[in-house]
C-alpha cells in the first residue's frame, strides 16, 4: 500500500490488515528499523525520498530473494572470456558471486563488495577503480575512479540504482556515486540494469543512465504483480528496453553459461543453490512471460 500510494495513514492500515492501530503502530516501528519505510505523524511513507540512502545492512535484507533471482538471470548473460563492468550495489554483489564460476572473465568494478565475491575465483581476474572510498556502499567514488575508467571497453556494464523510471531512467541519491556509474556505462557496449521491484517507479536525485541508454532491465516477477509496476515496465519497453523477468524459483545453471550462452528470456536451470539461498517455487505467470519477450530497440 506505502509502495502504490506513496504514504498511508496507520488508521487505513489497521482497517485492510483488519487489526489495532497500536498493532499497526508497532508493525510500522518495526518496518522502519529494517528501512523498510519512514514513519510520520499517524501514518508511513516511502523510506529516503530523493536524497535519503538506506545503509548497507538495510539493503541487504530488502528483496533478497528478488535479488537472488535477478542475479541467477543476469550471470546466465556472461560468457567465457567476457570482459564486464560490474557496479557497486546488493544486487551486483549477488551477481559477482555467481560471476565466480566463469572462467577466462574479467572483471572491473569499483565495488570493494564485488572484489571480495570474486577474490578466490582463481579464474576471473579482478581490476578495481582507483578512487575514495564511500562508507555507506563499500564503493570507490571521485575523480580518481573516474579517470581509471577512461579508455576501457568491455562488452556489458551491470550496474544497479536507487530508482529507476521510464521518464528519466536510473538514479542514485549520490552525486558522486552517480559520476563513477556514468562512467562505468560509457565504457560498455551494452547497459543492463539489475531492479528488483522496489525501485520501479522511483525516483531520486541524480540521473545515472538514461532511459534511451538502457539496453535491458531484469527485474523480479513482483514487478508485473501491481499495477502501478507492471505500468512502468510496459513504458520502459515502449522505450525501447528490452525486459528481462527473473522467477523466484530455482537458480540458472550460471556454472556452464561459459559453454553456451543461454538465451536471455529462457527458464532457469536446477543446479543446487548457493548457500543461504531461498528457493520459493512457482510458475512464471502468462503476463509476465509476455513481458519478457525481447523487443526491437
Amino acid at each position: 500500500m506505502v509502495r502504490a500510494n506513496g504514504a498511508v495513514s496507520l488508521r487505513e492500515l489497521a482497517r485492510v490488515v483488519q487489526t489495532s492501530e497500536v498493532t499497526v503502530r508497532r508493525d510500522v516501528r518495526a518496518l522502519e528499523a529494517e528501512g523498510l519505510l519512514d514513519r510520520r505523524h499517524g501514518g508511513a511513507v516511502l523510506p529516503g525520498g530523493f536524497s535519503r540512502e538506506p545503509g548497507y545492512p538495510q539493503k541487504t535484507h530488502l528483496a533478497a530473494a528478488e535479488k537472488s533471482a535477478i542475479a541467477d538471470l543476469a550471470a546466465s548473460m556472461v560468457e567465457e572470456g567476457d570482459a564486464v563492468v560490474v557496479g557497486a550495489g546488493t544486487t551486483t554483489q549477488e551477481l559477482a558471486r555467481r560471476l565466480a564460476r566463469v572462467p577466462g572473465l574479467t572483471v572491473v568494478t569499483n565495488s570493494l563488495l564485488v572484489a571480495q565475491a570474486l577474490a578466490h575465483a582463481n579464474r576471473v581476474e579482478v581490476v578495481m577503480t582507483g578512487g575514495t572510498l564511500r562508507g555507506s556502499n563499500y564503493a570507490l567514488v571521485g575523480s580518481g575512479a573516474e579517470q581509471s575508467l577512461h579508455g576501457l571497453r568491455v562488452s556489458k556494464a551491470f550496474i544497479s540504482g536507487s530508482g529507476l523510471t521510464a521518464e528519466r531512467g536510473l538514479s542514485t541519491t549520490n552525486m558522486l556515486s552517480a559520476s563513477v556509474d556514468r562512467a562505468l556505462v560509457q565504457s560498455a557496449a551494452e547497459v543492463i540494469v539489475l531492479a528488483d521491484h522496489t525501485k520501479l517507479g522511483a525516483d531520486t536525485m541524480f540521473q545515472t543512465v538514461p532511459t534511451e541508454a538502457i539496453t535491458r532491465l531484469v527485474t523480479d516477477e513482483q514487478a508485473a504483480g501491481t499495477d502501478p509496476t507492471a505500468r512502468e515496465l510496459d513504458a520502459l519497453a515502449d522505450c525501447g528496453v528490452q525486459i528481462s523477468i527473473a522467477p523466484l524459483g530455482a537458480p540458472a545453471d550460471t556454472s556452464s553459461a561459459h559453454q553456451q550462452s543461454a538465451p536471455v528470456n529462457a527458464a532457469p536451470r536446477r543446479p543446487a543453490p548457493l548457500p543461504g539461498q531461498r528457493r520459493p517455487a512457482h510458475q512464471l505467470p502468462g503476463r509476465l512471460a509476455e513481458l519478457s519477450a525481447p523487443r526491437a530497440r
